[in-house]
């Protein structure tokens, strides 16, 4: 019998592993608790604003405001894709990997497809936990009904929209971090660089003046294009629109898997 393991058996092996390592739980439950804790924070924070209502600028995002939470809870979502690759090079046990399943594509797509899992799952929870924090404590603030305010709905079209697309905004950027763990095979340099991509950004777009470049940097920046996802108001005035935004982060996703596989494929054995 050749010494191959079917891509379902690849499948289970990985998810074994994934699961018996303690840091998963931990990490996995620091993505909900971030998410929603700092939603929560802007939700509590927030009130009214004193102008007239009639002025567009002068209204809330409510469903954006509320994923605040996302733009910290992303770090975790970033260290548990990148361990996920390089605790197995830390720890030397990649050689064993590629001894039970030699074919190193299948490896990639069992890892990708069990972190992307539990990663959606985890999300799920979290923009759920946002919602029903950021539902009560915006109603709390004054938000309400009878002041004009919609409250948040996945009834809604455009909030189910922007809570969806959060979902699958954190399972791209575990699939980025992993496709750059795959390349970079070293945790601390990994996780430096996957952060840089996604923290530097939306940084420097606050340091520049010039409207071109600040749209230009916006479209392709992985979390000012996927992050548009979020947003329900004023859709006209985004550098991006919220799908072709998300678009550009699966792109990026794309990229990093193909790259880390490519790397795998010719340089380890």
């Amino acid at each position: 019998m050749p010494n191959l393991l079917p891509a379902g058996r690849a499948f289970r092996a990985e998810w074994t592993k994934l699961r018996t390592v303690s840091s998963t739980g931990w990490t996995l439950l620091m993505v909900v608790v971030l998410t929603t804790a700092v939603g929560a924070l802007v939700a509590w924070d927030l009130t009214p604003p004193g102008c007239d209502r009639s002025d567009p600028s002068c209204d809330f995002d409510l469903t954006k405001l509320s994923l605040s939470g996302v733009y910290v809870g992303q770090a975790a979502v970033v260290v548990l894709a990148v361990l996920a690759v390089t605790s197995e090079y830390d720890a030397g046990m990649i050689r064993s990997t590629l001894t039970a399943c030699p074919r190193r594509l299948t490896v990639v797509a069992a890892k990708a497809a069990v972190l992307a899992s539990v990663v959606l799952l985890a999300s799920v929870f979290s923009v759920l936990g946002s919602l029903v924090a950021g539902r009560e404590l915006l109603a709390r603030n004054g938000f309400t009904a009878a002041e004009g305010y919609r409250p948040l709905s996945l009834g809604d079209g455009s909030t189910l929209r922007a809570y969806g697309g959060t979902v699958l905004y954190l399972g791209l950027v575990a699939l980025v971090a992993l496709g750059i763990g795959f390349a970079v095979r070293h945790t601390g340099g990994t996780v430096t660089l996957v952060l840089g991509l996604f923290y530097l950004a939306p940084i420097i777009t606050i340091a520049v003046t010039n409207p071109r470049w600040k749209e230009w940097i916006e479209q392709l920046s992985p979390t000012s294009a996927g992050m548009s996802v979020q947003a329900t108001l004023r859709l006209d005035e985004l550098s991006i629109s919220p799908w072709r935004g998300l678009g550009v982060l699966a792109l990026y996703a794309v990229g990093s898997i193909l790259a880390g596989a490519l790397a795998f494929r010719l340089r380890d054995s």
